[in-house]
């Protein structure tokens, strides 16, 4: 086919199927506009490790002013695509930006837990700086806690492009909807998917190639708004490979999940879970978990 006529197929492609293009001219939010939030909201979380270090307090205090600004006036332009562009919207897009902003410090100190529950759980690890500067697992924890704040609020659409953002640098897929204790701690990460309505204790961790999903999604959009994840209680560490399914799979607290395990049931706490002849076999361990990160 020559290139007129390739052309002419494209447009009644989208006159068929519009709802693959925007040949509309819908404003919808954009990809390379949420990635410049996304550094520099980690710049202002981790000050000189997203960015050059500032050279004085004075440089500190501009830098800060600076990119609060300039996150302010993205955000909201982000927003008002997101929410629609009317009257109300301005309003809502402009209280949601200040609502947001107002709360990085706080998503800071929940920050420092895992942050602490990294370097403390990882004897690999020298330093604090190494885990900021070369740990996939904090960036996608630092992008679902912030992408997560706006899913609280109602915020259509772009917590999902902030944490798929993350999905495609480190291989780590959270949910925003998911709800996560401090002091998590995710380790090599690549490969691990956490589901929307999962729900994770304080002191968590979570190795490569875990599945928190859902049992089956064969119900298609009847599902949404039910708990489709498991529950995932405190001091539970989950080794590589696992995949844990459905809303009614509770791990019980201080349990230890093998490697490779595929769970659908419940599990008591203190449990250790493990492959036995390619079966699941649960066992009790003792009550002294032996670990102190987050207590």
């Amino acid at each position: 086919m020559a290139l007129p006529g390739i052309s002419q197929a494209l447009l009644q492609s989208y006159e068929r199927d519009g709802g693959i293009n925007r040949a509309d001219r819908a404003n919808l939010p954009s990809k390379p506009a949420v990635a410049r939030l996304m550094e520099d909201l980690l710049a202002l979380l981790f000050p000189g490790f997203h960015s050059p270090p500032p050279g004085s307090h004075r440089e500190l205090i501009d830098f800060v002013e600076e990119r609060l600004a300039r996150l302010h006036r993205g955000l909201t332009e982000e927003l008002r695509k997101t929410l629609g562009a009317n009257e109300e919207s301005e309003q809502a897009e402009e209280e949601v930006a200040q609502w947001f902003l107002a709360r990085l410090p706080e998503t800071r100190e929940r920050l420092a837990t895992d942050v602490d529950a990294t370097f403390s759980g990882d004897p690999a690890a020298e330093s604090t700086e190494e885990v900021l500067l070369a740990y996939p697992g904090v960036e996608a924890i630092a992008t679902y806690r912030l992408a997560h704040l706006l899913y609280r609020r109602g915020v259509p659409l772009l917590p999902r492009m902030m944490t798929e953002w993350a999905h495609s640098r480190t291989g780590i897929d959270i949910h925003p909807g998911a709800e996560i204790g401090p002091y998590f701690f995710i380790d090599h990460g690549t490969g691990i998917v956490i589901g929307e309505t999962c729900r994770i204790g304080r002191a968590v961790k979570i190795y490569h190639g875990v599945t928190l999903g859902a049992r089956s999604t064969a119900g298609g959009r009847k599902l949404r708004g039910s708990k489709r994840h498991p529950t995932i209680e405190d001091y539970v560490t989950i080794y590589p490979g696992a995949t844990i399914l459905g809303g009614e799979t509770v791990i019980g607290a201080h349990s230890v999940i093998g490697g490779n395990v595929w769970l659908t049931e419940p599990v008591p706490p203190y449990s250790v879970v493990t492959l036995a002849q390619q079966e699941a076999e649960v066992r009790k361990r003792g009550s002294d978990p032996g670990r102190s990160i987050g207590a």
